[in-house]
């Protein structure tokens, strides 16, 4: 077995284009037998309704989002309604599970575990919230989490809000929750972060969290 994850920082791309470069790459790793790819980029601004949205989670008309130029597309990972826009890094683990950890509960809980590890880094305090999915600042949401994993190949992943508009979230009720806000690295710090470092800390910290069960 390949022990290593291979790293990819596809830059703001489509949401479209990206999800059918997440299928290949997850018939490659299935077909290879490797452990994975960890994918960074950015979306430009789009809405994604996971299997679990409610109708009423969008509350933009149509013709609101086409005066936004924001796209709503309905995928296949679990979860609610969220948005991706520019400034927001994006992660996906397309990571073949039956090598590491067959384990959904595991997987979920080390991403979040990164992800609160790399803000802690950047002296943002964030930690999870009992009964629900990401990471959190003192109640509002700072990383938001959906997957899909078909014969233990994941795809899909986080959303991690750092210099993004945040006022694109007012168009929906975010991951179908109605009492918690939304945050960003940005307005925790109170400026700008380097979308480059961050994704420098995620992708050390997340391979090492990951491949640390291949050593144990």
């Amino acid at each position: 077995m390949d022990e290593k994850i291979a790293v990819e920082n596809w830059g703001l791309i489509d949401f479209e284009e990206a999800w059918e470069r997440q299928k290949q790459i997850a018939e490659s790793v299935r077909q290879q037998k490797t452990i994975g790819t960890l994918v960074f980029c950015e979306h430009p601004s789009v809405i994604t309704l996971g299997r679990n949205t409610q109708s009423e989670s969008v509350l933009a008309s149509p013709f609101q989002l086409s005066e936004q130029h924001i796209k709503v597309i309905p995928i296949n990972r679990g979860g609610e309604a969220t948005v991706h826009n520019p400034g927001q890094i994006v992660g996906y683990p397309i990571f073949n599970l039956s090598l590491l950890r067959p384990d959904l509960h595991w997987f979920l809980r080390t991403i979040e575990q990164s992800v609160i590890e790399v803000l802690s880094g950047f002296n943002i305090a964030a930690e999870t919230v009992k009964g629900l999915t990401g990471v959190w600042v003192a109640e509002k949401k700072i990383c938001a989490i959906g997957i899909h994993c078909s014969r233990w190949i994941t795809q899909h992943g986080f959303a991690l809000n750092v210099n993004n508009d945040l006022l694109e979230f007012e168009n929906i009720i975010p991951c179908g929750i109605e009492d918690k806000g939304i945050t960003s690295m940005k307005w925790e710090i109170g400026h700008t972060v380097t979308i480059a470092s961050v994704v420098e800390h995620l992708s050390q910290k997340i391979t090492e969290n990951f491949l640390s069960v291949t050593k144990s």
